[in-house]
């Protein structure tokens, strides 16, 4: 056996070892020092016997003594020139591959630290966050001297900031709120990389290194040098401390659980993770909210440290400037100090977040500091202290500023103090991608969104500034999932009573806690009618409009219904949605206004169109509208669509097919002889050329022609169908008619394929849920799926063997999935019996899951 083979077999036990120790679970910072003490140790072993003239320097997490189980050993060779050391580094390279110790390298010479300081922030930062190995001491003594000394006074302040652009690219990539529900632990906000990136800008300013070479990790010796600097007091310590070890722990078992590098915590590995960490099957949430509350300290301390390096940087205002704001607080251009040092009230902090809401300002680190401890020592004493709600009522009457400072309250872990409601909000959420962010973190997004219409000339932003009472509506918003963590379902009735409660106790009077109430009770109304509901049918909106006591209601929900949506998810707020939502608002608001119905609004659009498209003047046009069924067929096609319709009618075509580009979709047009199984065929044959449909209107003459319409688009781009595909589309769409194409044939062809796809993309629980409603004329069937081309096919193609015929169909995507609605009947004209419900249920369950 050779000395490598010898030396890998020695290290991959030890290794092992380390992954098998209940240390990992029950210390993973002592198992992170150890575990690179390991490879420190056999590098050494292995090249330490040979003549070894460079340098050999650890970088990275092995530099810090931050080595997860499946981290990157990245190791640096500093030389004075690279012929010299080819040779050995290759040597060296090779002995330590072979022996089982996987490294990554880069090789430095000395006329790098300029370069790189100049071209290429992410390599220059590997340069003093070094370890020493093996090598020339003393030339590595001389690196980090002229490292230190190119770093001149301009330097430093170009470099951090530098390092400001570089965390604000981060977190536009992995997500700024330290409550994403699917963190990068190691790059989302709250992330290790928070906590570094502090580390290098202190290195920076104070020109040191922090990699020591004693048995700890580069960031307690961060934190101890802050706290032997009384930067930070002992209590803020250990909390940083905790928090730090929370996260490395949750980065060390994921390795563990996926058996490679991995540091996305998808909602696959949560629940993996915190048994391995002791939590029981039925708690394992409580493992992401211990998280999320870890990660919460560490990106507030990385905030707090930033802006104490950029007020060192900063120009400095005359104290001439200051201004008292009160005996307490002063300000002085756009920072708050206190005047004191003595810990604050609960009222004190809230007048002081007041001030910061009023004037856009920032806390002084003396400031923030004190809050935070008060803030530690009010949650220490119970019961709270009582307190008047004056200020925090007042700020939400602000014009500007309420969400970005709420969101800093929420930070400061001080709103569940104001609102101990809010409090189970905090950590809470819903496993599954239709939600981004936790649901405290979602609330307040909503509101930022809410407020930055301010900013912007749309049809909901003149809606927004015209509101006299914005403060009603931004309580609606804090408190509309405020019943989640009681029940998901149902948390609009829960949450309206818990509104109530807390309402009442703010001071606020009845009737505007019935206002709140009703928009905190029907949050998901507008929503759910919109994206589901046929927006032409009299019945459905006579259902919407009756909620409503006010024109006013109608406003603020509206207003509401756009900030729950779109603070949810960057994938769910779409054009399409936003242009849903406003129709049917458009049409409340008319019918309100008028005090007519539904059937009265329909009527009296539809006459104004036909007045208006001049539709009587062609005698085979008046002919046709008499023979459809439906009254909105002329709200979905152009006076020059229906006109053609009826030149393909007349000349007796079989089968007619038209594409025409909107604003959102491609849609496409099927003129033909109604059959049973029509629309599943016509479902099959989109399906087969990768298109997704998003909804299907069917309008039926009384001569038995049909003319179905489907909004369609590419289902792997998402983007609406290339031209150049039209002929290919319109080929299958008349062979389906004419009953040419083998659907089912095609369709098992392609569907191996597609289950690949989503066998790679999804290790989400696979959710389907069944509901019916009953509607004056139809049964409407909601069927919710994971998201799958040919779903629509394979729904209507059961429905249709079970003698259904449907009317309307619209699809809404919830990024988790897709909720098709279905307007149906049976093929003897009746609505479905209740009885027969759970028959149709299980039918289409089945052919769903046979789908995925």
């Amino acid at each position: 056996m050779s000395e490598r083979t010898n030396y890998k077999e020695q290290f991959l036990n030890e290794r092992n070892k380390f992954f098998e120790n209940k240390e990992l679970y029950d210390d993973s910072y002592k198992f992170c020092v150890k575990y690179s003490l390991l490879v420190e140790e056999f590098i050494i072993k292995l090249i330490k016997p040979k003549d070894f003239g460079c340098v050999l320097a650890a970088v990275g997490s092995f530099s810090r003594r931050e080595l997860s189980p499946y981290s990157d050993i990245d190791l640096m060779f500093i030389i004075p020139k690279l012929a010299d050391y080819e040779s050995e580094i290759q040597h060296c390279i090779t002995t330590l591959w072979d022996s089982g110790i996987e490294v990554s390298h880069t090789i430095r010479e000395f006329s790098d630290i300029e370069k790189f300081l100049n071209e290429d922030l992410h390599s220059f930062t590997q340069f003093f966050e070094t370890r020493f190995l093996l090598g020339n001491k003393i030339s590595y003594d001389r690196w980090n001297t002229e490292l230190f000394s190119a770093i001149t006074k301009s330097n430093k302040e170009k470099l951090i900031f530098q390092y400001f652009d570089d965390v604000e690219a981060r977190y536009k990539k992995y997500g700024r709120s330290p409550k994403v529900l699917e963190p990068n632990l190691k790059f989302t906000g709250g992330g290790l990389r928070d906590i570094h990136a502090v580390e290098w800008m202190y290195s920076i300013k104070n020109q040191k290194l922090l990699s020591y070479q004693d048995e700890t990790t580069q960031t307690e010796v961060f934190l101890r040098e802050l706290l032997q600097t009384n930067v930070i007091n002992r209590k803020a310590y250990k909390r940083l401390f905790e928090s730090y070890k929370t996260v490395l722990r949750a980065r060390n078992l994921l390795h563990i659980v996926e058996g490679r590098k991995n540091d996305r915590l998808e909602f696959a590995q949560q629940k993996e993770v915190a048994v391995k960490l002791g939590y029981s099957e039925s708690d394992w949430q409580e493992f992401m909210h211990n998280y999320f509350y870890a990660s919460t300290i560490l990106n507030r301390f990385s905030k707090t440290m930033m802006k104490r390096y950029k007020q060192e940087f900063s120009s400095q205002i005359s104290d001439f400037l200051t201004i008292d704001l009160d005996d307490d607080f002063e300000i002085k251009g756009n920072i708050i100090s206190f005047k004191n040092n003595n810990f604050l009230s609960i009222s004190e902090i809230m007048r002081a977040f007041y001030y910061r809401c009023y004037y856009d300002a920032i806390f002084n680190l003396n400031l923030r500091a004190i809050i935070i401890e008060s803030i530690h020592l009010i949650e220490e004493a119970q019961p709270l202290e009582a307190t008047s709600s004056v200020f925090f009522r007042e700020m939400l009457k602000l014009p500007s500023n309420v969400g970005k400072t709420l969101l800093a309250i929420n930070e400061f872990g001080f709103l569940d103090i104001l609102l101990p409601e809010f409090k189970s909000l905090i950590g809470f959420f819903q496993p599954g991608v239709y939600h981004s962010y936790t649901a405290d973190e979602h609330t307040l997004i909503a509101l930022q969104n809410l407020e930055n219409l301010s900013f912007e000339d749309t049809h909901l932003a003149k809606i927004y500034k015209s509101l006299i009472s914005k403060d009603i509506l931004y309580l609606a918003v804090l408190l509309h999932d405020i019943g989640k963590p009681i029940s998901v379902a149902g948390h609009e009735i829960i949450g309206a009573e818990i509104a109530n409660t807390v309402m009442q106790s703010l001071g606020y009077g009845q009737s505007e806690i019935s206002f709140v109430q009703f928009l905190v009770r029907y949050h998901l109304e507008m929503a759910q009618i919109a994206f589901r509901r046929d927006l032409n049918d009299p019945a459905t909106l006579d259902n919407f409009i009756s909620i409503f006591p006010s024109v006013k209601a109608l406003d603020y929900l509206y207003l509401l219904s756009y900030a729950d949506l779109s603070a949810v998810n960057p994938k769910v707020w779409t054009q399409w949605k936003a242009d849903l939502l406003r129709e049917l608002y458009s049409k409340a608001r008319a019918m309100l206004e008028a005090q007519i119905s539904g059937e009265e609004f329909i009527s009296a659009k539809s006459d104004k169109l036909l007045n208006e498209n001049d539709f009587t003047d062609d005698e085979s046009v008046v002919e046709h509208l008499d023979q459809v069924d439906d009254a909105s067929y002329i709200f979905q096609f152009s006076q020059e669509e229906i006109s053609q319709h009826v030149k393909e009618i007349e000349k007796g075509s079989k089968v007619s097919v038209f594409f025409n580009d909107n604003d959102s979709f491609t849609n496409i047009a099927v003129i033909t002889k109604d059959t049973a199984s029509l629309l599943a065929n016509l479902c099959g044959a989109l399906a087969i050329n990768d298109l997704d449909i998003h909804d299907a209107k069917i309008f039926t003459r009384n001569d038995g022609i049909v003319i179905d319409s489907f909004n369609v688009l590419n289902f792997r781009t998402h983007k609406k169908v290339d031209e150049k595909k039209y002929k290919a589309v319109e080929k299958s769409i008349v062979k389906a008619v004419l009953n040419e194409l083998n659907i089912e044939k095609e369709f098992k062809k392609v569907t191996s394929k597609w289950k690949r796809l989503f066998n790679k993309t999804s290790n989400l629980q696979q959710k389907i849920e069944i509901n019916f409603e009953e509607h004056n004329k139809y049964t409407i069937i909601d069927v919710f799926a994971p998201d799958r081309i040919g779903l629509l096919y394979t729904l209507t193609h059961k429905m249709s063997e079970l003698g259904l015929t449907v009317a309307f169909a619209k699809i809404s995507t919830k990024v988790d999935g897709v909720l098709d609605a279905f307007y149906i009947l049976k093929n003897n004209g009746e609505k479905l019996r209740k009885s027969e419900y759970d028959f149709i249920s299980s039918e289409l369950t089945d052919e769903i899951n046979k789908l995925l």
